[in-house]
C-alpha cells in the first residue's frame, strides 16, 4: 500500500484524493477547509492539522492548490513540506501555475535533495470524480513511471510532455488557446444572430469547417506544416473577408475585439510580403516575429 500526502482538497483535489483512496492507497490529507478534510477522513483518509503532518512518512506528496504562491509557501515556507517529508518521497504538483514558478520550485527543491515533477490535469470536475482526467506529466521517465499507478487512478490518459516543466507548459498553452477561442467563438455566433442567421444554422456550418474543427487538423497539415505556402486561400483574401466581417459588426453594434486583434496579424503579414501566400502562413509570420526559424 502506497502512502500519499495530499494537500489541497478543492473541487478537483477532493475528487482526485477520493479516487486514490478507492484505489487502495493510504492518504494523509490537509486543507485549510476543515470540512473538506473531514469529508475525506470519512472516506478513509487520515486527517491532518498541517501540511507538515500530512507529509511525514509518505512515498509521494501531491499538491493541488489555486496558485504558485501557495504551492511555494506549502513546499518551502516556514514549517513547510520540504522540511518534514522523507527525502526519498516524490513531490507531484498537480496545480495549474506559472511555468517559471514550476521551474524555480524544481530547482529549489533539488538543492534540498528532493525530487519534484509536475502533472497538471485537463478536463473537468466531472472527470475528476469519474477518475478520467487527462494527466499532463512533466518529469523524467523514471519519475513518470514511479507516479503512473497514482495517475491511473485519477485519470484515463497520461501524456508524457517531454521532461520536467513541460507538463505545465502544455497545459498553459492548451488553456490559452481554448480560452481565446471561446471569446472568438462568442463574437462569431453573436454576429450571426445579430444579422438574422438562425443559431442552429450558423453552428452547423461552422462545426464542419476549420472555424469549428480547428486549423491543427484541417488547414495546417497540408499547407504550412508541409512546407507549402502556395495559396489555397490567400492572406489578402482572408484579410479582405475579415475586414468585411468587422465592418458589418461595427454597423450592427457587435463588439469584436478578438477579430480586430486578428486583423492586425493579417495586416503585418501583408506588409511583410505574404499577401499572396496561403493564409496558414500567419504561423510563419508569428514565428518570424518571435525570432524562430520558419518551417516553410
Amino acid at each position: 500500500m502506497t502512502t500519499v500526502g495530499f494537500i489541497g482538497l478543492g473541487q478537483m483535489g477532493a475528487a482526485m484524493a477520493a479516487n486514490l483512496i478507492k484505489g487502495g492507497n493510504q492518504l494523509k490529507v490537509f486543507d485549510i477547509n476543515k470540512d473538506a478534510v473531514d469529508n475525506l477522513a470519512a472516506q478513509g483518509a487520515i486527517a491532518c492539522s498541517s501540511a507538515a503532518e500530512a507529509v511525514s512518512d509518505v512515498g509521494f506528496v501531491i499538491t493541488m492548490l489555486p496558485n504558485g504562491a501557495l504551492v511555494r509557501d506549502v513546499l518551502l515556507g516556514g514549517g513547510g513540506v520540504a522540511a518534514a517529508m522523507p527525502k526519498d518521497a516524490l513531490v507531484i504538483d498537480m496545480s495549474t501555475i506559472h511555468p517559471l514558478e514550476t521551474d524555480a520550485l524544481i530547482k529549489d527543491l533539488a538543492v534540498q535533495d528532493i525530487e519534484m515533477m509536475e502533472a497538471p490535469v485537463g478536463r473537468t470536475s466531472d472527470h475528476a470524480v469519474a477518475g478520467t482526467l487527462l494527466i499532463l506529466a512533466g518529469g523524467t521517465k523514471d519519475q513518470i513511471a514511479r507516479a503512473q499507478p497514482l495517475f491511473d487512478l485519477m485519470g484515463s490518459e497520461t501524456v508524457d510532455a517531454g521532461g520536467p516543466g513541460k507538463g505545465i507548459r502544455v497545459k498553459i498553452i492548451n488553456n490559452y488557446m481554448s480560452i481565446a477561442l471561446n471569446a472568438l467563438s462568442a463574437e462569431a455566433i453573436t454576429l450571426s444572430e445579430k444579422i438574422g442567421l438562425e443559431f442552429d444554422t450558423a453552428m452547423s456550418v461552422m462545426s464542419g469547417t476549420p472555424a469549428g474543427k480547428g486549423h491543427f487538423t484541417t488547414t495546417w497539415p497540408n499547407k504550412v506544416l508541409a512546407g507549402d505556402l502556395s495559396p489555397a486561400f490567400m492572406i489578402d483574401l482572408a484579410h479582405k473577408d475579415l475586414g468585411i466581417a468587422l465592418d458589418l459588426a461595427n454597423q450592427v453594434g457587435v463588439p469584436m475585439p478578438m477579430g480586430a486583434a486578428s486583423r492586425e496579424l493579417y495586416n503585418i503579414s501583408r506588409v511583410s510580403g505574404r499577401g499572396r501566400q496561403d493564409w496558414t502562413a500567419v504561423l510563419e509570420q508569428v514565428r518570424d516575429l518571435s525570432g524562430l526559424e520558419t518551417k516553410a
